[in-house]
């Protein structure tokens, strides 16, 4: 018989992003390297992460934080960790007040990134959550965007499949998924800013969103 453990997927988005998104701002940097202290004591495994510009970046600075501790940390890009679209829902899947605003925001897509999101967003469920085989558990940290979160919380909770619209999240805020055998998925916390100063909490969130 296959014994399995549990999984903890630490979740972040990337840190500020500049406007053309090629880089992190020095707000972005800090947000990166204060998320990395907070980090430190964790066994990490892995750092998984998209394989755009902010999201590495976001990830290079948080293993230079942890290398003290734990040097040799993989940092393991991949494409399903990347920013796309999830789940694009039919119209009677959505509630009536909400679905023109939600159909209008997802209709700005170009079609090829809305016809290729969901087979990523299927091997990123397939990829990073679940619990591990083996008997130790294990503590995986994922460096991605906005939307890929919201896909997981949602799946975690079991939510309808258009349910990551609304989910949004602060850059390097943290959120932490427990998946256990025999196990209900566990939402530990979600969007955790605490460990960065007020002036760097709440980028990335629309203003009228903003704490």
């Amino acid at each position: 018989m296959t014994t399995t453990a549990a999984r903890y997927l630490y979740l972040t988005r990337h840190g500020e992003a500049s406007p053309d998104e090629t880089e992190l701002t020095a707000n972005g940097r800090r947000q990166a390297a204060l998320l990395g202290e907070r980090l430190r004591g964790l066994p990490l495994s892995a750092i998984h992460h998209g394989p755009l510009p902010r999201a590495a970046q976001t990830a290079r600075l948080i293993a230079d934080q942890l290398a003290t501790e734990h040097p040799g940390i993989p940092l393991r890009p991949s494409e399903p960790a990347g920013d796309y679209l999830p789940y694009v829902p039919e119209r009677s899947e959505l509630p009536p007040d909400a679905a023109e605003p939600l159909l209008d925001f997802l209709g700005r897509f170009p079609q090829a990134e809305r016809d290729r999101g969901p087979a990523l967003a299927r091997e990123a469920l397939a990829r990073f959550t679940g619990p591990v085989p083996g008997d130790e558990p294990r503590h995986e940290l994922l460096v991605t965007h906005n939307f890929l979160i919201g896909w997981l919380v949602r799946a975690a909770q079991d939510a309808p499949r258009w349910r990551w619209l609304g989910l949004n999240h602060g850059n390097a805020a943290l959120t932490v998924i427990r998946y256990a055998p025999g196990r209900l998925s566990s939402v530990l916390f979600y969007n955790d800013m605490s460990h960065l100063p007020p002036e760097l909490r709440w980028t990335g969130f629309p203003p009228e969103l903003r704490g």
